[in-house]
């Protein structure tokens, strides 16, 4: 699966895992759907209103045609680059220099779907987003974005993490952490390996926050290890605890 490292504003970097191409064909297949639905709906209520079809042509330029053009411009500014498809998938669309996108962005991107998904049918949106290193068709290029999961597939034991003793050999020190996630250990364990690859403030900052965080969870003083020595345990005691 390809992925990609982006550097937010805060210069902390971050790994996404990218959307593959049949992950964006489902979610265009799902908001063809969502918005037929859509569509048949108000055009039920408008034969209610009007079943003599006296003003079918005026509902017609009014109301189809916008829904049918703007649907996913208007749903990715208003739902911060997903549409229901795209949040049904749990993918969005993000921007490559870790801003947030603007209303320019996501336009700049929707512009170009009539050369990816209309023009060539969708055969060249999925040729390159399947082909180009980032994942990404024409508008994607042009807007500087990319679609990624908002959840990632790959599943990740916790044995993976530490080669740990069992517990017959290893008291834990924090007990507590075993009521925690396993999606938060993995959390503290990313902290840590972004923290090792990129030794500046902004990394060494979250770490001492996710250390506090942490504590204040617990309910237990800040120890006296090193912060990362301290996470390193907590990931330690977890696996023992809960395996």
């Amino acid at each position: 699966m390809k992925s990609i490292e982006i550097n937010t504003t805060q210069n902390v970097t971050i790994n996404y895992e990218l959307a593959e191409a049949r992950d964006r064909v489902l979610a265009f297949i799902i908001d063809a759907i969502v918005k037929s639905f859509g569509l048949f709906m108000l055009w039920w209520l408008f034969i209610l209103v009007d079943n003599s079809y006296e003003y079918a042509e005026y509902f017609s330029y009014v109301v189809v045609l916008p829904v049918v053009t703007f649907y996913t411009l208007f749903f990715e500014v208003k739902m911060n680059g997903q549409t229901p498809g795209k949040r049904m998938l749990k993918i969005k669309v993000i921007k490559l220099n870790g801003k947030l996108p603007t209303f320019y962005d996501y336009f700049i991107r929707w512009t170009f779907r009539i050369i990816d998904v209309f023009l060539s049918f969708g055969t060249l949106g999925v040729l390159m987003v399947a082909s180009s290193e980032k994942a990404q068709r024409l508008g994607d290029v042009t807007s500087g974005m990319v679609v990624i999961r908002v959840n990632s597939r790959v599943s990740i034991g916790l044995k993976d993490i530490l080669r740990i003793d069992s517990r017959l050999n290893y008291q834990p020190k924090f007990e507590g952490i075993q009521h925690f996630r396993e999606e938060d250990i993995l959390l503290i364990k990313q902290t840590i390996e972004r923290y090792q690859k990129y030794r500046n403030k902004a990394h060494n900052d979250a770490v001492k926050k996710l250390v506090h965080r942490l504590c204040e969870k617990l309910e237990i003083e800040v120890p006296e290890y090193d912060d990362v020595t301290f996470l390193k345990l907590l990931i330690k005691d977890y696996i023992v605890l809960t395996r």
